[in-house]
C-alpha cells in the first residue's frame, strides 16, 4: 500500500511538472464526474440548438506507439478504428453536454473544424503521461438566419494526461480518456461561448 502511495505521489509530481511549463495548459478543477457548472453572469445569452463538426478527411493519423507520433491526430481513446469518426463523436458528446450551461436566449449553431487532436499513445500513459493538445476552430451562426454571429476563430486548449498509476487509478474511476476528453471539451464550449462565469 505505501508502494502504490508513493508511486501516486511521484506521478502526480511528474504531471503537474510537466504541465507548469506548458504554456497553453488549462487547468480546472471539478467534481467527479466532471460537470457543467450552472451558468452565472452570463454576457452572451446563447442556447445550443446543433453543431456542425467537420474532422477534415486529409488530417493524418498515426497509430505508432511511440512518446509523440508526429501526425494531426493521435488517438488512443477507444478502439482501433476510424479515428476521424471517434474525434466526431467526442465533439458531438460534448456538444450535448455543454447544452445544460448554454440554455440562453439566442438560438445558435455552432460549426467547429478540427485541426489537429494529439492525444497520448500506450507507451505514454503507461509511463510518464502527457498533454492532450486539442486545435479546433469554432464560429457561431444564428440558427434561425444563419447569420454569423461569431467568425470562425481558433483555439487552443490542453488537457493533463496522467501517466502509469495515476492513468489506471483514473480508469478504475470510470474517469477514462473518453469520459475526461469529453467533459473537458464540454467545458471549453460552455466558459468559451459564455456559460461560465469568466
Amino acid at each position: 500500500m505505501r508502494v502504490l502511495r508513493v508511486a501516486l505521489v511521484v506521478a502526480a509530481g511528474v504531471v503537474l511538472s510537466g504541465c507548469s511549463a506548458l504554456e497553453r495548459v488549462e487547468s480546472f478543477f471539478r467534481p467527479n464526474p466532471y460537470s457543467v457548472a450552472p451558468a452565472e453572469n452570463i454576457s452572451i445569452s446563447y442556447a445550443l440548438v446543433d453543431a456542425i463538426v467537420d474532422i477534415p478527411p486529409g488530417l493524418s493519423v498515426s497509430e505508432a506507439n511511440a512518446y509523440y507520433p508526429f501526425a494531426d491526430i493521435v488517438w488512443r481513446g477507444d478502439p482501433p478504428g476510424n479515428r476521424h469518426a471517434q474525434i466526431a463523436r467526442l465533439f458531438t458528446n460534448a456538444f450535448e453536454l455543454a447544452k445544460p450551461g448554454l440554455a440562453g436566449q439566442v438560438p445558435v449553431v455552432l460549426e467547429i473544424a478540427l485541426v489537429r487532436f494529439h492525444g497520448v499513445t500506450e507507451k505514454t500513459r503507461a509511463t510518464v503521461g502527457g498533454v492532450y493538445n486539442i486545435v479546433f476552430t469554432l464560429a457561431v451562426r444564428d440558427a434561425t438566419t444563419l447569420e454569423i454571429i461569431e467568425p470562425a476563430r481558433e483555439l487552443e486548449v490542453d488537457l493533463a494526461a496522467p501517466g502509469g498509476q495515476a492513468a489506471m487509478l483514473l480508469d478504475s474511476e470510470g474517469q477514462t480518456e473518453v469520459v475526461r476528453v469529453t467533459d473537458f471539451l464540454s467545458y471549453v464550449l460552455v466558459k468559451e461561448l459564455g456559460g461560465l462565469a469568466q
